[in-house]
């Protein structure tokens, strides 16, 4: 047999490899419903304080710590060590146990069994710590192997959003946020959810409180379709009556953060997109702290001079007043994001 023929061969096989790969993880693909309920209680807890207090934090699966330098962002790692993703894991609880107690704590990128936080199960952990609080898991992120880098592939992924609540909600909801890649990326990449909580408030009306996390590695287009959606629903339950909160990694800035008088000078405005000033009427606040980022770049393990952003925070509606917002410093030890603790008044 000629070399032409075997090389042949050998082409024709890798090609039906790679079409029996793709047609295996197309057939099996994660297809989330566009409401999906996941928990309804008859008896809630109902809401009669006039100020509660809520805390956003991307803990990146534990993964992403301050010595974390992650190919995506163009560093050159994969995944942290066990022993690193524990360390990290113990770290972020630990800061739950010594920091104030929020009503409500807002996570995202929670793994439950992945190999890049080897197979730890990161939503029964932060639960073990917040064992007082009702807890509540979106997925948005399942895919049995995700192929790249080729030399070194990330693997299976199963995570999501995770939210803990002090008061016992009447319903918890899984939103589907519109918008994908292309297939074939699509296929391995994260199927974007918003997840709200709702509590009925003394003298009429309900709390919803909204995590989110939107895309990322995008060129703006999944973003806008996403922030469509969620303008949407917010919008909706404030003319019912109700009282918004919304929180988390948006991967975006707020409003006018450039000409914030108070903003860091270590904090990058050009480093993301920022949201437009007129997305919502007047009287919804974008809920922010301007003098700390919440986020750095990973291009390479963390040092000071590293690029950094502010991408977590809060949009309330207009008949909510900010009492209190802080961000708090921990130099991304344990994340490549950091806590944004807040309290609101319910007017």
């Amino acid at each position: 047999m000629s070399f032409l023929k075997i090389l042949m061969y050998i082409i024709i096989s890798l090609v039906i490899l790679l079409g029996v790969f793709l047609l295996y993880f197309t057939l099996t693909d994660y297809s989330p419903e566009e409401r999906k309920t996941l928990a309804v209680k008859e008896s809630p807890d109902v809401i009669a304080d006039d100020t509660v207090s809520v805390m956003i934090w991307n803990v990146g699966y534990a993964g992403l710590g301050e010595d974390m330098s992650f190919f995506y962002d163009g560093g050159d790692r994969v995944r942290a060590s066990s022993k690193r993703v524990r360390k990290n894991l113990d770290g972020i609880t630990g800061n739950l146990a010594r920091g104030k107690q929020a009503d409500f704590y807002l996570f995202q990128e929670v793994d439950v069994a992945s190999k890049r936080s080897h197979n730890t199960d990161q939503f029964k952990h932060l639960h073990t710590a917040l064992s007082n609080y009702h807890g509540y898991f979106a997925l948005n992120y399942q895919v049995q192997f995700v192929p790249i880098p080729p030399a070194e592939p990330l693997g299976k992924v199963t995570s999501g959003l995770a939210t803990y609540s002090s008061r016992l909600p009447s319903q918890v909801v899984r939103h589907d946020l519109p918008g994908s890649y292309g297939w074939p990326r699509r296929l391995f990449m994260l199927d974007r959810c918003f997840m709200t909580l709702r509590f009925p408030v003394e003298g009429g009306g309900e709390l919803v409180l909204v995590n989110t996390h939107n895309s990322a590695y995008d060129d703006g287009e999944l973003k806008k379709k996403e922030m469509a959606s969620l303008k949407s629903f917010v919008k909706q339950e404030y003319e019912k009556g109700n009282y918004v909160i919304a929180g988390g990694d948006w991967n975006q800035s707020p409003p006018d953060v450039s000409e914030d008088p108070g903003l860091a000078e270590e904090i990058d405005t050009d480093r993301t997109s920022i949201i437009s000033y007129d997305f919502l009427p007047e009287g919804w606040q974008w809920v922010y702290d301007p003098r700390t980022p919440t986020n750095r770049s990973l291009e390479t393990p963390y040092r000071e001079n590293v690029s950094k952003a502010l991408i977590d925070f809060y949009l309330v509606s207009p008949n909510i007043s900010p009492v209190e917002v802080f961000t708090q410093p921990l130099d991304f030890r344990y994340s490549d994001h950091q806590p944004v603790w807040a309290r609101f008044r319910l007017q």
